[in-house]
């Protein structure tokens, strides 16, 4: 079964192949608002490298969020332009779950961190069990001191949300343990191997909306 994973949810263009949970290729693309322009003919790019025309995709697999609005925008969109155009199914995935996969450490909190500005972070814990991550914790925007009251012990932080309150957790938790850039982000292969777990079919696309936590800002408002 073939697989095109996709997230648009951070600066970065994230785009995966695979067959089945195996991964084909991963490429990453710093685009900062760029994704709408490119990630069409990124897409194509690697689709064409592999030779799978994209009508041989089995599924398509979306990173939600929570991250840019409109870089989530333009995620969902296209994904649903592919799942319409070729009847196969679309699955959605919380891009901060795949950071959190990115935390190899077991028995500790691994707490993804992503600035989500006005001084407050979106975040989640979750802990390693060998190949395993489990999310122990509702999707959460908060300020990182309510944030530094839900975490005992030992932890590791990661996202792009370390630079701007490392100083702050160190304070106040001095077991933190803090990854490195390269593993901030929310990486496509890794969304396809949670998603291929779930049970691939056919959804409404209606329902597949990205995991907005501040649903009120991506309203248009009337004048």
């Amino acid at each position: 079964m073939k697989i095109l994973g996709i997230d648009t949810s951070s600066k970065f263009l994230n785009i995966a192949l695979s067959e089945d949970e195996d991964i084909i290729k991963e490429e990453s693309y710093l685009l900062d608002r760029r994704h709408a322009s490119q990630l069409v003919p990124k897409v194509k790019e690697l689709l064409k490298k592999y030779r799978t025309p994209i009508s041989k995709i089995d599924v398509f697999i979306i990173g939600l969020g929570p991250g840019s609005f409109t870089g989530l925008r333009i995620g969902v969109s296209a994904i649903k332009g592919f799942g319409i155009a070729s009847g196969k199914p679309c699955i959605g995935v919380a891009s901060i779950d795949s950071i959190a996969c990115n935390a190899q450490e077991n028995n500790k909190d691994i707490i993804p961190i992503i600035d989500a500005k006005r001084g407050q972070v979106y975040a989640a814990i979750y802990r390693r069990k060998g190949n395993k991550v489990a999310r122990l914790s509702d999707y959460l925007i908060l300020p990182i001191e309510k944030l530094l009251k839900k975490v005992k012990g030992d932890s590791v932080f990661l996202g792009d949300g370390v630079p701007l309150y490392r100083n702050n957790i160190s304070s106040i938790n001095k077991k933190a343990v803090f990854l490195e850039e390269e593993y901030w982000y929310p990486g496509a292969g890794n969304l396809i191997k949670l998603g291929f777990s779930k049970k691939a079919k056919k959804i409404n696309l209606a329902k597949l909306i990205p995991l907005y936590l501040y649903p009120e800002n991506c309203q248009i408002r009337k004048p």
